[in-house]
């Protein structure tokens, strides 16, 4: 069965297009068919974390325009079974209809096992395009509280929405932050409300990865990557324990 997955947060600088992108290659490298579709109206860059800044991706725009269909999604160079629709180059939010992107999204669950869909923060079309169809939603975050509170408004959102399944990933986390924080798991699971789908230590492989045009899992196994892995594994339903920060 097809699951639309969205990735949003709070706010910006959470590293939520990194995980898109990182957990949609560790599904594909794993058998799975994917599909990532960029919907920061104007702003995009999954194209740069999923190592395909190189590549001429057409947008999610042109395929609800009829101007190109889903099979023209462009293919991974290097991962087989991953596939991207862009953003369009501009903010073409206002001229695209809801029901036509839930329609583009219904031929996406006949084509794809996974689609996971790279939300803007805050709450203007792209978000309300990312989460109003979603089977599933994570919100990213990093472990300040600042952060925390905007995922914890982010998730009130969402929920007021109709949003059933939200889980929450903390990424970006170090042992010393945590230690000077005095935050557990528990408590940052509290202040925003919602379940934890994982936490995800800082790694500069992240940043090495992009600036060479890699995804993360093509460069390592360990840290952020593994940790992305586990993620992964837990959208499929099975039983992975937390990775130790």
């Amino acid at each position: 069965m097809s699951q639309v997955i969205a990735v949003t947060s709070g706010k910006g600088g959470t590293g939520k297009t990194t995980l898109c992108a990182a957990v949609a290659t560790c599904l594909a490298a794993e058998g799975h068919s994917v599909l990532c579709i960029d919907v920061d109206l104007g702003l995009r860059n999954l194209d740069i974390s999923l190592g395909m800044a190189e590549q001429a991706p057409i947008s999610f725009a042109d395929v609800i325009a009829g101007r190109y269909e889903l099979r023209d999604a462009a293919p991974h160079p290097e991962i087989p079974g991953l596939f991207l629709l862009t953003s369009p180059v501009v903010d073409m939010g206002d001229r695209i209809r809801f029901q036509d992107f839930d329609a583009m999204l219904q031929d996406v669950r006949k084509r794809y096992e996974y689609c996971l869909i790279d939300s803007p923060a805050g709450i203007g079309n792209g978000f309300r395009f990312a989460t109003r169809y979603a089977d599933e939603v994570i919100l990213v975050a990093t472990p300040d509280p600042a952060s925390l509170r905007d995922a914890a408004r982010t998730a009130d959102q969402l929920i007021g929405m109709g949003s059933e399944r939200i889980r929450l990933v903390v990424n970006r986390v170090t042992h010393a932050l945590f230690r000077r924080l005095r935050w557990t798991v528990d408590d940052m699971m509290d202040e925003v409300g919602v379940p934890l789908l994982g936490l995800v230590p800082e790694d500069e492989s992240v940043v090495l990865a992009a600036a060479a045009n890699q995804p993360l899992i093509s460069r390592t196994d360990r840290g952020a990557a593994l940790a992305y892995l586990h993620i992964a594994r837990r959208l499929q339903g099975r039983r992975v324990p937390l990775l130790r920060i």
